[in-house]
């Protein structure tokens, strides 16, 4: 679908977020921005097609809703089956999580002084909820479906495009790995 032919909710949405990124401010007020915005999104779930809520029995899906054409932000629906979760990564970008459908859990991790990284604080993130990770206000987490026996849905907003971003996924030990994650789907929902 072309963003031109989107109305509704997520057309909304996707106003305000371009508001929000041109608007010369600090990286605070680019998050407090977005979150207004991205808590009016999480409040009727109903905007978002059935394909972007299916979960795929394998692996969590990253599927792109939508990506600004200068990669200013990113909007992606995460799918997560019961039991399934990253790994330790990182972000390199602002970015919120909030959920849609379902329950988060999110763990934040510490590196300690002998680089290995440790888990400094856990807490869910019931439907509804969101999160903020940046690397100035802390970007390492990980993240799983907190529900044993259902799928969880989470729309995630990132200051870039986040399936082009190389990041990193870290292990206990201190080892880091790079990688790019790509999204699940061939095109965004919505295209420019």
């Amino acid at each position: 679908m072309k963003r031109t032919e989107l109305k509704g909710t997520f057309a909304h949405f996707l106003n305000a977020m371009d508001a929000t990124v041109i608007a010369p401010q600090t990286e605070a007020s680019t998050l407090d921005n977005a979150e207004r915005s991205l808590r009016k999104l999480l409040a009727d779930g109903a905007w978002l097609p059935t394909e972007y809520k299916q979960a795929n029995p394998d692996k969590y899906q990253q599927l792109a809703l939508y990506v600004d054409p200068q990669a200013r932000y990113s909007v992606v629906s995460f799918v997560w089956g019961p039991g399934q979760f990253t790994p330790i990564h990182n972000h390199t970008v602002w970015g919120l999580v909030g959920v849609l459908e379902g329950e988060e859990r999110c763990e934040e991790f510490t590196r300690d002084a002998d680089g290995s990284w440790q888990p400094s604080h856990a807490h869910p993130l019931p439907r509804g909820e969101i999160d903020r990770v940046s690397p100035t206000i802390g970007d390492v987490h990980k993240v799983s479906n907190a529900l044993a026996d259902r799928t969880t849905v989470s729309i995630h907003v990132y200051g870039g495009d986040i399936g082009r971003i190389t990041r990193s996924v870290f292990e206990r030990n201190g080892q880091v790995r790079p990688f790019t994650s790509g999204y699940s789907n061939a095109k965004p929902w919505v295209e420019a």
